[in-house]
């Protein structure tokens, strides 16, 4: 039932009403608009489902360039920046951990960097966390032949690729990314890539004295042994 004052409005009126109602709904949308704009930040953790994995998504940022440029820095400066973070990976595309949906998905995926006249040497780099149903060695082969087939200039190069394609594998997701410089910035290893080439090399040294150390200990045994077993005859 209409009020009595609705009754004595007037046509023009009523549309004047009707448009006010109008502009406040919209007022309203925009507001709700803008609200939801806001709760999505430029960086949100995402639950990653497995232990020791941290998933950031981002917003209106190329994950590739900002690790990058985090990495290049620490890597000139030599400012260790991190306590916690042990590596930092960017990743830019995701689909099913199934065979025929990565080999699908990466058939386009990998078309920037590898497909004719774009070419460069690569590697490819797998990790699964919390899976047991792919294979190692066949998803670097197929995934490996599809960046062939892109190209046939496209070449392998396990000691300094211009690109690095990284596949982690998390639970059913498959996460996919195409890197630059992983050799030179240690594997994307945010402890390692601080270090001076002195202190690297002085690790080198260390790991070499120790290995060393073994070998001489093994060989003592291995002598005592002996000894023993002569004097035993």
């Amino acid at each position: 039932k209409f009020s009595d004052h609705e009754e004595r409005l007037s046509g023009t009126d009523r549309e004047e009403d009707e448009d006010d109602v109008e502009a406040a709904l919209k007022k309203e949308v925009g507001q709700i608009r803008a609200s939801t704009e806001q709760k999505l930040r430029r960086f949100q953790s995402v639950e990653s489902g497995a232990n020791n994995v941290v998933f950031i998504r981002t917003q209106g940022i190329e994950p590739e360039n900002l690790v990058h440029h985090i990495l290049k820095d620490m890597h000139t400066t030599k400012k260790k920046k991190t306590r916690v973070i042990l590596r930092m990976l960017p990743i830019s595309g995701t689909c099913k951990a199934f065979m025929e949906d990565m080999k699908k998905y990466t058939e386009t995926f990998f078309e920037p960097w590898f497909k004719a006249p774009n070419k460069g040497t690569f590697q490819i780099v797998y990790k699964a966390r919390n899976n047991s149903h792919m294979s190692r060695e066949e998803v670097i082969k197929e995934l490996a032949g599809i960046v062939g087939s892109l190209n046939p200039e496209n070449k392998v190069d396990l000691n300094n690729p211009q690109y690095t394609v990284v596949v982690e594998i998390i639970k059913t997701v498959c996460c996919l990314s195409v890197v630059r410089d992983y050799v030179l910035f240690r594997k994307y290893n945010l402890q390692e890539v601080v270090k001076s080439n002195k202190e690297d090399a002085q690790q080198k040294s260390n790991l070499t004295e120790e290995q060393n150390s073994e070998v001489v200990k093994a060989e003592t045994e291995e002598k005592s042994c002996k000894e023993v077993k002569e004097e035993n005859k």
